[in-house]
């Protein structure tokens, strides 16, 4: 089950895609993480859908990722009169904590925090933005606008306060009773959905003590202004580029991307790149070619995973989506200019032995013309520092822990398997060259490099190189 590419596959389940045979499916046809969305389904639905891959991963003998993204805060209007009403640019319109049905010249806006956040002249975005007012009065439970675009206006849709951090916990008591339960179940990256600063980490960090990779989706411009912080506290990160296109202009996404991008790379944290990414193929068989230049662009400039949400949730074609978005990872992967590009963007190693040593396996692996680099890690920090690196060559990840294997699915270029704990440097060889073997990285005659730490078992110790010989 080893795959032909480096950059990963994460896939959303949903309505279209919950039976085993679907899971399968998506899972053989490249998938390597799966995505459980608590914005949607029971604890029901999601157990089910853990258990069958669970079954999966055991018929396969491959450790496969599960990431539960919870939902976040939502901010809301309340009711409108009669369902709905028309704003027109120009006009006021004044928005409060009073629970009353609104109007056209006002709605209830049932959240305390952003009138207590809110200046004049800040900008309120209404149903993604289709409706842009500008606050030019405000006190401490009401705020009155200028309509700076207009539309209608429904219940309970959704708003959002472009460059306002709003003093909230991004885990409300929804968020809380999901945790408990995914974490019950056993899912190894928790999507942390609202971030707007560090302490947002710390916070869901002290909840889940450790029982799960903490992954910040980054979909607010103020996580942005302290972008090095939060990627330094994380596991892994999302660009979420849909909410992010909401709360800021459409033409910074790109940009952006690609410096979260190189941020992520350097403190070497997984990154996925994710939303509307092959949206054509949610009703047609096909992406458009803008679509797949998205994908290969994501890939191009190194991302670990891109994400497929609604193609594979609710899409009439998800098999087929997987497949593509494959195949454009492959048809990447093979230009020569991709590696030029990974080479050029590549990072200096700290100032550390574990960092001197991967940044020599990557070095010697190339010179010698190694058929892979081959790390033994407890935590997985070995084998994060080896993709850090994007060496020529793909990463063999040894460990004895089922729960670190599952984690590295995440990783660019990192295939993972559990092996028994080893005793002494001949054992890390003889492993390391026989499950080489074993998962069709190497042939007789062929070279793996090593790297490993000593004493053995000693999470971040890595301090050992080597080159074996495949007889």
């Amino acid at each position: 089950m080893r795959r032909q590419r480096l950059a990963r596959i994460v896939a959303t389940l949903g309505p279209a895609t919950s039976s085993p045979d679907k899971i399968e499916a998506l899972f053989r046809a490249g998938v390597d993480v799966f995505r459980l969305n608590f914005s949607h389904g029971t604890h029901d639905d999601h157990r089910a859908r853990v258990e069958t891959i669970r079954a999966l991963e055991q018929k396969t003998q491959r450790a496969i990722a599960i990431l539960m993204d919870l939902q976040g805060p939502k901010l809301r209007l309340g009711a409108i009169s009669d369902g709905k009403a028309t704003l027109k640019r120009g006009e006021r319109f004044r928005l409060d904590l009073d629970p009353s049905p609104g109007s056209s010249v006002r709605a209830p806006l049932p959240h305390r925090e952003i009138f207590e956040a809110v200046v004049d002249g800040a900008d309120l975005l209404i149903d993604d933005g289709n409706v842009r007012l500008k606050v030019v009065e405000h006190g401490k439970d009401f705020a009155v606008t200028e309509v700076i675009t207009g539309g209608v206006i429904s219940d309970r849709k959704g708003v959002n306060v472009p460059g306002l951090v709003l003093p909230i916990s991004p885990l409300t008591e929804k968020d809380r009773r999901d945790l408990t339960f995914g974490l019950d179940l056993g899912v190894d990256y928790v999507g942390l959905s609202f971030v707007q600063r560090p302490e947002d980490i710390a916070e869901a960090r002290k909840l889940i003590a450790g029982r799960a990779a903490v992954l910040a989706k980054l979909e607010k411009p103020a996580a942005i202004e302290r972008l090095d912080e939060i990627v330094e506290l994380c596991d892994a990160l999302m660009v979420a580029r849909g909410d992010l296109g909401v709360e800021m202009p459409p033409e910074d996404v790109p940009g952006l991307q690609k410096r979260i991008l190189r941020v992520c790379r350097r403190f070497g944290k997984p990154v996925i790149v994710a939303t509307q990414m092959l949206e054509s193929m949610v009703r047609l068989p096909a992406p458009t070619r803008a679509e797949a230049s998205d994908v290969a662009t994501a890939v191009y400039d190194g991302a670990d995973a891109v994400m497929l949400s609604a193609e594979t949730a609710s899409g009439q074609f998800p098999i087929e989506a997987v497949d593509m978005m494959d195949r454009i990872i492959k048809k990447v992967e093979h230009d020569p200019l991709y590696r030029r590009i990974l080479d050029t963007d590549h990072y200096d190693p700290e100032a550390t032995a574990a960092d001197a040593i991967t940044a020599a396996a990557r070095q010697v692996a190339h010179t010698i013309d190694a058929a892979a680099i081959v790390t033994f890690t407890t935590t997985g920090s070995t084998a994060l520092r080896a993709a850090r690196e994007r060496p020529s060559v793909p990463i063999l990840c040894l460990t004895p822990r089922l729960q670190t294997a599952r984690r590295m699915a995440l990783v660019w270029g990192t295939h993972a398997v559990v092996t028994p704990e080893v005793r002494n440097f001949q054992e890390v060889v003889d492993q390391a060259t026989d499950t080489s073997r074993r998962e069709e990285f190497t042939t007789a005659g062929d070279k793996i490099v090593l790297t490993a730490g000593a004493p053995l078992g000693t999470p971040g110790a890595t301090n050992v190189l080597r080159i074996a010989w495949i007889n």
